[in-house]
């Protein structure tokens, strides 16, 4: 059974910066691709970014591109999320996410989720 461990979460004023972890433990997630999605409070979960499992392929919601970049490594099991510029509207639960397909985690159907890291954004 595969399980996600978000961590580095936390308050940071508007125009900060954080690095978000999603570490993965129980399988070797070299074939899965994997992602990130956030909710704030009183709105559905929203898709953030997208890695492929090589890499090579990242993929980002309008609202952060330029700003929140995706990364993974392999070696470590472990993706990344570094999140710059942030504003009071990028503050939420963010959660990762893996499949074995891209899409589904585009998508939001991920078969692994991890249990979220919040994020504070003081204006």
């Amino acid at each position: 059974q595969v399980q996600l461990v978000e961590s580095g979460g936390g308050l940071v004023q508007a125009g900060g910066s954080l690095r978000l972890s999603c570490a993965a433990s129980g399988r070797t997630l070299d074939r899965y691709a994997m992602g990130w999605f956030r909710q704030a409070p009183g709105k559905e979960r929203e898709f953030v970014a997208a890695i492929s499992w090589s890499g090579y392929t990242t993929y980002y919601a309008d609202s952060v591109k330029g700003r929140f970049t995706i990364s993974r490594d392999a070696g470590k099991n472990t993706e990344y999320l570094q999140l710059v510029s942030l504003k009071p509207e990028d503050a939420a639960v963010y959660y990762c996410a893996a499949d074995t397909e891209f899409q589904s985690v585009v998508r939001g159907s991920s078969e692994y989720w991890g249990q979220g890291t919040q994020v504070t954004v003081s204006s």
